[in-house]
């Protein structure tokens, strides 16, 4: 079982302890692949753990952007937040409907707004159900709550910066896609984006990182995953994928190897440039 950080990843077991914590607050972070047939929201609706709220990836994203899910404006960041009744002084419990997916993309946004006690529940709804915890249906009360947001530059990286990064050598760049998809030889899901990855970046496979139910495997072990890929451990890392959900499980494994010097780049149009 892995060590419960409330910074990074809690066990089912931790959450139930703290499940009545009047601080804490639960989200349910639940994304699926357009061709999944799964709606994230109706499933929430349907069932959840008790007291979580919906946190809608696609909704709470940059409206003027034409690629999916970027992060937001830090005010409708707040904004919504607020809507929530999640603000300064809680403790935050993000989970998935798959097990460890979607969630660490809402970990790592908390992060890039400077919310540091936020952390992914270890196998998510999946494993929580598999014990026979408790599950209700029924909407939270909500009561507003200010969240103070200091923006963490370091988090994120643009094309611009990808791209020198790719072109230097100076920071590596690791791609959390499937190896076919990598390799070009496996089409993108999304239309008009260009097969291959970016020159120079390394393959790390998410699902590598991760058990069969759906837990993340130890920091040893993921560590030893990200080496054998050619990663060296004391350099800084971009991590990447098609449109940064998956990109961020690279990130959690990172943070709790204890490698602090990584951000996560969300994938642009402009990509295509230099996508080989």
């Amino acid at each position: 079982m892995p060590q419960d950080d409330p910074k990074t990843l809690v066990s089912t077991d931790w959450l139930a302890a703290h499940l009545k914590d009047p601080d804490l607050r639960i989200l349910d972070a639940s994304w699926y692949m357009p061709d999944s047939g799964r709606d994230a929201r109706a499933e929430y609706e349907g069932t959840h753990i008790p007291g979580a709220r919906f946190f809608d990836i696609e909704e709470i994203s940059d409206a003027r952007s034409d690629q999916p899910h970027m992060a937001p404006p830090v005010e409708k960041f707040m904004s919504r937040m607020r809507a929530l009744g999640v603000g300064d002084g809680h403790q935050v419990v993000v989970y998935d409907g798959t097990g460890i997916f979607s969630a660490p993309r809402v970990w790592w946004l908390f992060k890039l707004m400077g919310h540091r006690d936020v952390a992914v529940l270890d196998g998510g709804l999946p494993k929580w159900q598999a014990e026979g915890r408790a599950t209700e249906d029924m909407a939270p009360i909500v009561k507003d709550r200010h969240m103070t947001v200091r923006f963490q530059n370091q988090l994120v990286r643009d094309v611009t910066q990808v791209s020198r990064a790719s072109k230097l050598g100076s920071t590596q760049i690791v791609d959390a896609r499937a190896a076919a998809r990598f390799r070009g030889e496996a089409p993108e899901p999304r239309a008009g984006l260009r097969a291959g990855h970016i020159p120079g970046s390394r393959n790390v496979p998410f699902g590598l990182l991760l058990n069969d139910d759906q837990t993340m495997k130890p920091a040893s072990e993921t560590t030893a995953i990200f080496e054998a890929a050619g990663i060296d451990m004391s350099k800084p890392i971009i991590t990447s994928c098609g449109s940064g959900i998956t990109a961020a499980i690279l990130g959690l494994a990172l943070e709790r190897a204890g490698h602090d010097s990584w951000s996560l780049y969300s994938e642009s149009r402009k990509t295509r440039d230099f996508m080989g």
